[in-house]
């Protein structure tokens, strides 16, 4: 399965011109608000017709500016769940979903009923009126009746963002649950780092309806220029690991990742269990020499392989630790009055503290 997307178009003050590719699994387009990812993925729905470009669905071209072609949205086979979730209220939930289904002369093959339903445990709902649903209920009906209309990929606007935090974390599982299950290729509008570490693959960086980078998530996320362009959080590292040890006498998990372990806090991991872990640059403090007699728990020896300045007050420091990359964020001053340079050995230190909770990786089996 592929996706190849290019498009133009004006959208008031906003001008997008968008180029990239991507396949399976979970595509994250992830930017600030007002970046474009809604219009981009309308466009790939046929909602909004580009001013020009293309847009492929598995080598099928959908739209096309030279060409002419622009296929009517009911005919891409492409699914669509809107951030609202949009059911009828004047039908149960069954009757919402089989809605979907009625696409499916149209579209091809889709999912089962039955296996929909019971991915996303909905069974105990078929028979409610949508105004009687939760906020996740309603979102895990509206992602059963997208998949019932036989789509060819799953686009997702932002899915979460009217939930709060616990319903999030309700929703998530689910969502990468339906991907490993129908093997259907989502791609995921986000503004939120936490829910695109715990769903995506591949990461579409956007910025004033531009994309900036393109690449997997683990990548993107560690070039602290880009951040930087895209205002798009703090800047810092993405390390995969996997739990490998918990020590209940003092609620200390061990993660263990290409350059050595990671001990700090977190409960209700299993040993085995693949997580993302997010370092802030911020957070992580550099020595000459191995530091003793002190609170961190996460001392790695690296080698330093650039200094790059962001402004007139502080510099970003690029480690390599074991074949790992862990960013430091720390002011011009200590840079020069400890020398460091490109080459030089160093210490970097995390307070376990300072660590926010592990989140599942995509490729959550235990291995």
């Amino acid at each position: 399965m592929s996706l190849s997307v290019e498009v133009c178009k004006t959208l008031g003050d906003l001008s997008i011109d968008a180029r990239f590719d991507c396949g399976d699994g979970i595509t994250a387009l992830f930017g600030r608000s007002g970046a474009g990812k809604t219009s981009i993925v309308q466009m790939m729905a046929g909602l909004i017709r580009p001013e020009s470009g293309h847009i492929k669905i598995d080598d099928v071209t959908v739209y096309d500016g030279m060409l002419n072609i622009d296929i009517a949205a009911h005919q891409r086979r492409v699914g669509y769940v809107f951030q609202d979730a949009r059911l009828f209220p004047h039908m149960n939930v069954r009757r919402n979903l089989e809605y979907g289904r009625r696409w499916r002369g149209v579209r091809g093959s889709s999912p089962s009923f039955d296996d929909v339903i019971e991915a996303l445990d909905i069974a105990r709902l078929l028979d409610r009126r949508t105004n009687l649903l939760s906020g996740g209920e309603r979102q895990r009906v509206a992602i059963g009746r997208a998949l019932l209309s036989g789509p060819s990929v799953l686009l997702m606007d932002e899915p979460l963002a009217s939930l709060d935090a616990e319903l999030k974390a309700e929703i998530i599982p689910f969502i990468a649950h339906v991907q490993e299950q129908f093997r259907l290729p989502m791609v995921y509008v986000s503004h939120s780092v936490d829910e695109v570490l715990q769903l995506a693959n591949t990461m579409v960086l956007l910025a004033d309806g531009h994309v900036a980078a393109v690449g997997p998530v683990e990548d993107v996320m560690n070039r602290p220029d880009l951040i930087r362009i895209t205002r798009t959080g703090d800047a810092g590292t993405v390390i995969t690991a996997r739990v490998t040890n918990r020590d209940d006498r003092f609620g200390i998990t061990t993660l263990s990742f290409q350059g050595g372990n990671f001990r700090l806090p977190a409960k209700a991991m299993k040993t085995g269990e693949l997580v993302r872990l997010r370092v802030r640059a911020r957070d992580v403090s550099l020595a000459l020499k191995r530091p003793e007699d002190v609170s961190v728990l996460n001392i790695f020896q690296g080698r330093v392989i650039s200094v790059s300045d962001t402004d007139d007050s502080q510099s970003y420091i690029c480690i390599d630790v074991g074949g790992a990359t862990i960013w430091s964020q720390i002011t011009r001053k200590s840079v020069s009055e400890l020398g460091i340079t490109p080459g030089i050995r160093v210490f970097a230190m995390v307070k376990a503290v300072a660590i926010d909770a592990p989140l599942a990786h995509p490729s959550r089996t235990i291995k």
